[in-house]
Parts: structure tokens; C-alpha cells; sequence
């Protein structure tokens, strides 16, 4: 099962999924602010990615976060930062089986499913 997460408007999130179905891919999409999120599995990412691969701090959700909330970033002060605003997560976030796929570049995605890019 391949699931893609992210935010629907997002205009990669677009990319990402026109490439998905013009290549006939079967995917779930898991928007992070409707169908929401668990910590555990936002952890799960953190633990594997990196929490700083994850977190998303050049868009303006970021920016506009109090300074409070971006000093001294930690791998738990992350994650309930993501929780909190879905925005600050890098997307889109692709799972394939046990392979996650961050961020979209179709050359990659042909990598991925075995496919010409």
C-alpha cells in the first residue's frame, strides 16, 4: 500500500499526486488536516528522516512561529510543534511499504515504483 501525506492545496502535494495517477500508481492520500495525525507515527518519521529533515522551516508557518517556540529545538519539541501546525512538515511525505519517500522529484518517484521518468 502507498500512502501519500501531506496538505491538499499544497502545490507539491499536486505534483505528487498527477504524477502518481499518470503513471497509474495506486495510492491512499492522507491530509494531515483532515485525517490528522498520531504523535507515534510522526515520531516514527522523526526517528527515521531526522526530526530536522522533517520540520519544515522555510515556509511561513515556521516564520511566523513565536520565537519561543523555534529556540532550542529538540526532537520532541518537533514533533508537538508538527502536531500542533501540519504546515511545518516537509511534504509530500510518500510511504511504500516500509520505504519513505520525502519531498518530490518525478525522477525519483520513477526510481521508486520502477518506472521511466
Amino acid at each position: 500500500m502507498t500512502i501519500l501525506y501531506g496538505i491538499k492545496n499544497c502545490d507539491t502535494i499536486k505534483k505528487a499526486r498527477k504524477w502518481l495517477e499518470g503513471n497509474a500508481i495506486p495510492y491512499q492520500f492522507h491530509d494531515y488536516r483532515v485525517d490528522g495525525l498520531s504523535r507515534d507515527k510522526l515520531t516514527g518519521w522523526a526517528e527515521t528522516l531526522g526530526w530536522e529533515t522533517l520540520l519544515n522551516k522555510r515556509g511561513t508557518t515556521f516564520r511566523q512561529l513565536p520565537e519561543g517556540d523555534k529556540a532550542d529545538l529538540d526532537q520532541d519539541k518537533a514533533v508537538a510543534l508538527m502536531l500542533e501546525h501540519p504546515a511545518l512538515i516537509k511534504r509530500p511525505l510518500l510511504a511504500r511499504g516500509e520505504t519513505l519517500s520525502l519531498g518530490f522529484k518525478a525522477e525519483d518517484y520513477a526510481a521508486l515504483f520502477g518506472v521511466k521518468a
